[in-house]
């Protein structure tokens, strides 16, 4: 029987995982511990989080007011993407996490291509693009905690929230917590891992380890040695430059979405957090230079009225890609130590999250389970992967930019299951037809905002002149939404000020 489970890591992947598993599975006979390195720091640059998130914070029982004080925690609405067209000034466009207003009851990009071909298609059928630009908040002062106007995700301090999820796993779940070092790993005779020996606290015994050891990928990498499948070949990008930049006031707007300004060799992202921004420059290290890449990132800041002496950035290098298998035997790689790619779509801890919720909810009963849940996970996990890096390669293969030779190789390397998609595509808009898992990573909506938000065109066939009312009728009302909502929602800053003072004991 699986009565023990020992996590190996914290950070945000480590504590996600004991606190998920041990919520669900309290007052059974399971037993977990969570051993982690005092000598590691944890890498800490995932500071955007999708609306799942949310629901993950509920399940594990934490106070949505707790999380924004402690964790310096900001609301996310979308992303918004700079000068990734043709790289002008005025070139950007929203993927918001709203579905599009009649999503799914009506053709909307053809009737937005024939109606209003000029006004952005994000724009026209959502209006969270539209309280992003205005600075505002997703939801109200009466709202309940979790519950949402605007559909949300967070901007949260990475650092700050291992430490805040630990805190709950420790005094509210009954986690059992180990600072340690692991010195050794001995095995069964049939190559399960049967204990991790440690420096101070002898052997860890379990039946199920979870490996959340980040790049090191101790567990699955090093001691099973499962291949690591390199996905350098189509996301070129390799290295970031990781800062924090303070606000030039107290009262400074929070924006509301993660921005992403391509440059010459990469993107910018920026993330608002109350007390500061979240800025790195990712790129590619065959195309740029390290002082190269630091120079387009301190230009972008002071452009952006950040301070002109900034500290020298994190410097992160990382090869993106995914392990061959993500559950081997008896281990299950969940974070860092599964597989990474670039921060664009902020999709780490959302797999974070699905890994754990799906571990959870199928936690085998015995051994003999256990290979049947691993073959299941694999299957979905490698999936999910592959869908993750067409979703990311979409924005790079669309645009127009030719200024470098980064776009200009990154527009020739198409993975040929995106090929296939935006083949279908050139003649009818992305549908849940594309994409028919139950637990789909990026919807087809998705899909849709970032192929029209790129300047995409579909040459449609069939003619439907019939849904030009109703697809009106659902602009009109994603207008009348837009209005509704500027007047009646508080200003970004203004409502995260409330939650954090509220409650305070």
């Amino acid at each position: 029987m699986i009565r023990r489970i020992v996590i190996v890591g914290g950070g945000s992947a480590g504590w996600l995982t004991a606190g998920l598993i041990a919520a669900d599975h309290q007052g059974t006979p399971l037993h977990i511990t969570l051993i982690e390195s005092p000598d590691i720091a944890p890498i800490g640059v995932g500071e955007g989080t999708w609306p799942s998130m949310r629901d993950t914070l509920r399940r594990i029982g934490v106070s949505e007011a707790d999380f924004f004080r402690e964790c310096d925690a900001a609301f996310k609405q979308g992303s918004r993407f700079n000068r990734w067209v043709d790289g002008s000034d005025h070139d950007y466009y929203f993927h918001p996490f709203v579905l599009p207003q009649g999503y799914g009851e009506v053709n909307l990009p053809q009737q937005w291509q024939a109606q209003h071909p000029d006004t952005p298609f994000a724009d026209l059928v959502s209006f969270q693009p539209h309280l992003c630009v205005n600075g505002r908040a997703p939801k109200q002062v009466v709202t309940p905690e979790f519950a949402s106007v605007a559909n949300y995700g967070y901007h949260l301090d990475a650092g700050k929230f291992g430490v805040f999820l630990r805190k709950h796993c420790l005094e509210k779940l009954g986690v059992h917590y180990v600072p340690d070092n692991v010195v050794g790993i001995s095995s069964h005779d049939n190559g399960d891992i049967a204990a991790l020996q440690t420096q101070t606290h002898g052997a860890l015994e379990a039946e199920l380890f979870i490996d959340c050891t980040g790049m090191q990928s101790l567990l699955l990498g090093k001691h099973y040695e499962v291949p690591f499948i390199s996905q350098k070949h189509v996301l070129y990008n390799d290295s970031a430059l990781a800062v924090q930049i303070p606000y030039p006031a107290d009262d400074y707007p929070i924006a509301s979405q993660t921005s992403s300004t391509a440059q010459s060799a990469g993107w910018i992202w920026d993330i608002g957090l109350p007390t500061r921004r979240g800025v790195g420059h990712v790129y590619s290290s065959a195309h740029i230079g390290d002082d190269q890449a630091e120079a387009e990132l301190r230009r972008y800041i002071s452009a952006t009225g950040g301070p002109q002496d900034i500290p020298s950035p994190r410097k992160l290098s990382f090869n993106p890609g995914y392990r061959a298998r993500f559950w081997h035997r008896n281990c299950v790689a969940i974070g860092l130590s599964a597989g990474f790619i670039e921060p664009l779509e902020a999709s780490a801890l959302a797999l974070v999250e699905m890994s754990v919720a799906m571990v959870s909810d199928e936690l085998p009963a015995t051994r003999e389970a256990m290979d049947i849940v691993a073959r299941r996970f694999n299957d979905a996990f490698t999936y999910r992967w592959e869908r993750v890096i067409d979703f990311l390669k979409l924005h790079y293969v669309l645009s127009r930019r030719r200024d470098s030779a980064y776009w200009r190789d990154n527009t020739a390397a198409v993975p040929e299951r995106l090929n296939d998609l935006l083949t279908l595509w050139r003649h009818r808009a992305p549908s849940r037809n594309d994409f028919n898992r139950i637990e789909e990573v990026f919807p087809s909506a998705s899909y849709q905002y970032v192929l029209y938000g790129m300047g995409f065109r579909s040459e449609y066939t069939q003619p439907q002149a019939q849904q030009a009312a109703q697809a009106d009728h659902y602009f009109r009302e994603a207008a009348a939404l837009t209005r509704k909502m500027l007047g009646a929602l508080p200003d970004n800053r203004e409502l995260i000020n409330h939650i954090t003072k509220r409650h305070h004991a």
